[in-house]
Parts: C-alpha cells; structure tokens; sequence
C-alpha cells in the first residue's frame, strides 16, 4: 500500500487524510424573488398593519392576510393564522382550546422547550409521555397510560419531519374527550394517510424559523377548521383583552392578549416561499433516499423508520447506532465522523423531564406553581429520571442525527456523506484498539 493510500485509509482522527475535504454548503433559501417582494413592502411604506382594537385592522395588513389565505388553501384548512414565531403560535394553540390552570396536557419530552413551556404559560402541567424507538414520535401507548381526571389535551410533535401516529392519538383524544394539538414545526409539507401534516389536529402548524424548509426569518402558521378555534387564535396573537366583547366566563378564559403578531415583510417572504415547499422537500427525500442505500449493511446502525401512511420530511436525518455491538460509544464514533468532515452532526436531543425546570417544578416564582397552589389542588406529576426510558435511552446513548440543512443535497454531497461513514466503520478495529489503549 503506498503512503497516499495509508493516509486514504487512516481514519483522519489519527492523522489521515478527510474523507470530505470539500462539500457544497447548503445553498439560501432565499432569492431574488424574496428580495423583491420586502423591497415592495418597505417602498410602500407599511410594515405593519395591524391595530389592537375592533376594525378590519385588527388581522393584521393585506400581506398577512392573503399569506393566510395562501396557507388555507395550500394545507386545505379553513383557517390559517400567522404569527411571529411557532413558540407564539403554540402559546396560542394552549390558550385558545381553554385550558385552565391546573390541567395536564401531555406531550413529548423529545421536542423543542416551547412546546412544553407554552402549556405553562397558561398554568397547565405538563406531563411527558415516552417516545416510540423507531420514529422517536410520541408512543399513543404511553399517552393513554398517562390519562387522569386533570388531563385535558395531548400535543403530539412531528419530531424530524414525520407525523406521529396521528390517527391513533385521534382515537384515544376522542375516547376520553381530549383536545389534539399538532406540533409540526419541523414538519411542513409531510402527510398522514394523505393528509398534510397540522391539519389532523384540532389545531396544528409550522414554524417558519431561519433554519426550517421555508423561512421568513422567524415567524409561524396556525392552522385549524374549526371557526371557534380559530377566532380566539387570532384574538390571543393581537390584545384579545381590546377586542373581545362576550361576558360569558367560558368565551373570556385565556383571551389574555399578546404583540404575536407577523409583519409584512415577513409576510411577504413567506408568500414567496411557500410554493417552493414540494420542491425543497423532493430533494431531501431524494437525498434520504440515496443516504438510505448508502448506509445501509452498515452492522449496528439504523437508519430512520418511516411509519405507514407517512411520509417524511427530513427536517434531521435520524440514525440509530448499537453501541454493544459496535463496542464503542456515541461520542467516539462522533468524533471519528467528524474528523472525516461530516457536516451537521446531531449527537443527541434533549429530554425536556430532565431539565432543571421542571425536575425542581419551578416555573412562576419559587412556590412551584402550578404545580401547586391551583383550584385542581397540587399536582403530583413529577419529572426526572426513568419517566421516559425510550427517551432517555436515545438521548444518552444511542441517537446519531444528521441536520439536512447542513449540505447541499445534490448525489456528490450524500456520496461524500456516505463514503465518510463507510470509511469510519471500515476502521472500527482501529478505533476501538485506540479507546483501548487510552483506557
């Protein structure tokens, strides 16, 4: 073997050569066509159109309604309701379904802190159901374990691109007179049995944050068919306190209103972004599909389940990797893989029930409400470690992601991807004699 191709073979963690040495970042999702349609804004001279009080105003400029106009027709929903950020729209999913304080609603621990946190923004408890191994969705079996009197509503998250098992978490909401809300920021453009992800919820949506498949900067979309739902959503994002007229206790609960409300140059960005959804998506599921063939016979490692009825977006690419039999673990072989030059390693997800947050119950003040101290009584949801094996087993040991956004996704890039893996596993003796020795 001559020394160029030792250097070739030699894991570049010891000093051989990359096996990416050049990758093609991912190109900008925005254009011309994005640059245009702000500049058209800003020369007009409106960039909010907006008023916190009764009148035609209070939805917001011409922008924002025919981008939700646009929304509606593009998912096939009555009602899209855009917003200055998905944490916001979630803040007003929670609100708008009633929740009163004291309540449980349950949801995943593996999805971005807000999905939780918008449950105690309204005094509700948050109660973390496992996940399902092979999609890292949230487990209907564990939802429905966790059901009690206080329940009130589950929040299911299209965690990495795909929808969770939405028809069977339909069933169980239904059987116990549940509300169910879809969390599908990383998920736009997805679909359930033939339905768009977001819309088989009783109120769902997507971010439209810098780093999703379309983006305004920040920004996201509420999407519902119900009239009622969707009224209290928009008085939530714009003052509802301004606006709403009724005295009945039941229509004032949770119309606190905020500022949640999405500008026109947003917007307009948005507008011209979303009809490039399909085509952004066609070419992650292109480029999944080639990783699929690539990786695979790789012993000890998993590539990403796709449910029945679903497709999936690949917001993150989700592996899994068998550390007995691969005889190393996660940070090695993240390490090696990073040596080779793979971009956009993910090397675990957090386990909301573990952060110190809800493991201590501290939230408003320091008297632990609402868990304590609600017109329901205290609570006894606890968190910590061993509520969610599943979960917890992924994020310590075993989940090995790749962010999709990182490359480009042409078949050069995920042929680099993939010679960069098989390289690394071609050289596990290697690497494990090395964590030997330095033991």
């Amino acid at each position: 073997m001559s020394q160029a191709q030792a250097q070739t073979n030699t894991l570049a963690l010891f000093g051989g050569t990359p096996a990416i040495t050049h990758l093609a970042p991912h190109p900008s999702l925005l254009g011309e066509d994005d640059v245009a349609a702000a500049a058209e804004v800003i020369r007009g001279g409106v960039l909010s159109g907006y008023i916190g009080a009764p009148g035609e105003a209070f939805m917001g400029g011409p922008r924002v309604r025919a981008f939700e106009a646009q929304c509606a027709a593009y998912f096939g929903v009555k009602h899209a309701i855009a917003v200055n950020s998905w944490t916001s729209g979630l803040v007003c999913a929670v609100g708008a379904i009633g929740i009163e304080p004291g309540d449980e609603v349950i949801t995943t621990p593996w999805t971005m802190a807000a999905t939780a946190t918008a449950i105690l923004h309204w005094a509700g408890v948050p109660v973390f159901a496992d996940i399902d191994r092979a999609t890292c969705n949230i487990d209907p079996a564990s939802v429905e374990r966790l059901i009690t009197t206080r329940t009130r509503a589950v929040i299911a998250v299209d965690i990495f691109g795909q929808s969770a098992d939405m028809a069977a978490l339909r069933a169980i909401c239904d059987r116990h007179g549940l509300k169910l809300l879809g969390d599908c920021a990383q998920a736009p453009g997805a679909f359930h049995h033939g339905k768009p992800a977001g819309t088989l919820a009783d109120i769902g949506g997507y971010s439209l944050n810098y780093h999703k498949h379309i983006h305004c900067g920040e920004g996201g979309v509420l999407v519902t068919n119900d009239d009622r739902y969707a009224r209290r959503l928009a008085m939530i994002r714009n003052h509802a306190e301004a606006v709403v007229q009724s005295d009945d206790p039941v229509e004032l609960a949770n119309l606190l209103g905020h500022n949640f409300r999405l500008g026109e140059i947003e917007a307009a960005i948005a507008a011209v972004q979303l009809p490039l959804l399909a085509e952004r998506v066609a070419m992650r599921q292109q480029a999944a599909a080639e990783l699929h063939a690539g990786l695979a016979g790789l012993p000890g490692l998993t590539t990403p389940a796709v449910l029945p009825g679903n497709t999936h977006v690949y917001y993150i690419y989700s592996l899994q990797m068998d550390t007995a039999r691969l005889g190393i673990s996660r940070q090695q072989l993240l390490a090696a893989l990073r040596a080779e030059g793979v971009p956009g390693l993910v090397g675990s997800y957090q386990n909301l029930h573990l952060l110190p947050l809800f493991r201590h119950r501290i939230a408003y003040g320091t008297g632990g409400f609402p868990w304590t101290g609600t017109a329901h009584g205290d609570s006894p949801v606890t968190y910590g470690p061993g509520l969610c094996p599943v979960a917890e087993d992924l994020h310590s040991r075993s989940f090995l992601g790749l962010a999709m956004g990182q490359f480009a996704h042409g078949p050069n890039e995920v042929a680099q991807i993939v010679a960069a893996f098989r390289k690394v596993w071609r050289q596990l003796d290697a690497l494990r004699g090395a964590v030997a020795q330095a033991a």
